[in-house]
């Protein structure tokens, strides 16, 4: 199973549209090969003269459950941050719109793609959320994104408490676009309805309008959260006692230091 790529990219609608479908149920990890694979597809594809789209989207019952714990450990993160966080602005610079399509879990480094893209359809029973903190970590990407998309006090909800919320939840406070049993075939609808017609030029400069002061911003904070996250966060006893709990299935022990 492993030797398969983790992620299957295909163009579509006379390649008017690529389709990235993380493809490693149930968990579909966003670890370094998902990261990499991902992140290959865009630098292949993105600019594409007829794209109108991308769709970012899940095999399985679940999107994701988030970033690999593992990778998260002293002397693996600091790589796999810099790579996931290449991904997100990638992502966050997208000359072409981006629709993520979410069902089931949606967590930590999951979540933080969805975040990045320009439309988010998700199943009304969907489970969003960034529990970092529950291991004594945080979310870099979200930390910069979540502020942004849906202000600054949902946001310290969900990156302080480490608490899920529902599709309807994140419809509610602005981050989903559209509800459906079905997101993807919601968002792919959408495509067809709303963004297939128009000029793939003129959707390239109004999402370049769209996003550009988003982007730039992102960019300079990120740099700055990463740096606290490895210079402080993994050199505190309790970050790296979080994860070794977790990956141990047994409760952890704070020092609150």
């Amino acid at each position: 199973e492993m030797t398969t790529s983790p992620v299957k990219v295909s163009l579509e609608r006379d390649a008017a549209l690529l389709t990235l479908t993380l493809a490693r149920p149930k968990s579909n990890i966003i670890d370094r090969s998902m990261v990499e694979a991902l992140q290959t597809a865009l630098d292949q594809h993105a600019h594409e003269p007829t794209l109108h789209a991308i769709l970012l989207t899940a095999e399985g019952p679940h999107f994701s459950f988030g970033a690999s714990v593992e990778e998260h450990l002293p002397g693996e993160c600091e790589q796999m941050l810099k790579s996931l966080h290449q991904l997100v602005l990638t992502l966050l610079d997208s000359p072409t719109p981006v629709l993520a399509a979410v069902q089931g879990q949606c967590l930590g480094g999951g979540l933080e793609l969805a975040c990045a893209a320009h439309l988010l359809f998700a199943s009304p029973d969907a489970a969003l959320g960034q529990p970092e903190i529950q291991l004594a970590v945080f979310a870099p990407a979200a930390s910069c994104l979540l502020p942004e998309l849906i202000g600054p006090a949902a946001a310290s909800d969900l990156l302080l408490s480490g608490r899920t919320i529902s599709g309807i939840e994140a419809q509610a406070c602005g981050l989903v676009s559209a509800l459906d049993d079905d997101p993807a075939a919601l968002a792919l609808a959408y495509f067809d309805r709303h963004l297939a017609p128009r000029s793939a030029a003129s959707l390239r400069l109004a999402t370049r309008a769209l996003r550009a002061d988003l982007a730039s911003r992102v960019r300079i904070r990120l740099a700055a959260v990463e740096k606290l996250y490895l210079d402080e966060l993994m050199t505190s006893h309790d970050a790296v006692e979080g994860l070794e709990a977790f990956l141990q299935k047994r409760a952890p022990q704070w020092q609150h230091r």
